[in-house]
């Protein structure tokens, strides 16, 4: 297993509820998979850097997991087409 670290952008105008939703559907998505959430970080609403989509603030969220070397490609295709998540960033924690 190889351990991985995703960091999710949602967008910070959406209720408390769909925001917790993603982030579980997020990790359901590690689950279904056969990768392993070994620790969850929840920023919460921070300042962006630049406008995304006209939006100055985002809500971050930060997943460390194990898994397998197909799961990030299927996580990212899953995390594009949501209309929750306005950026997102896969991360192989292993490489030097």
């Amino acid at each position: 297993m190889i351990n991985y670290e995703v960091m999710v952008i949602l967008d910070d105008a959406l209720e408390e509820e769909a925001k917790n939703a993603t982030v579980q559907t997020v990790k359901d998505i590690i689950a279904a998979e056969g990768g392993e959430v070994t620790k969850e970080d929840i920023w919460g609403t921070k300042k962006l850097a630049y406008p995304i989509q006209k939006k100055n603030e985002g809500y971050y969220a930060v997943i460390e997991f194990q898994a397998g070397p197909d799961l990030p490609k299927e996580l990212d295709r899953r995390l594009r087409i949501s209309d929750a998540c306005i950026r997102h960033i896969i991360v192989n924690k292993d490489e030097k």
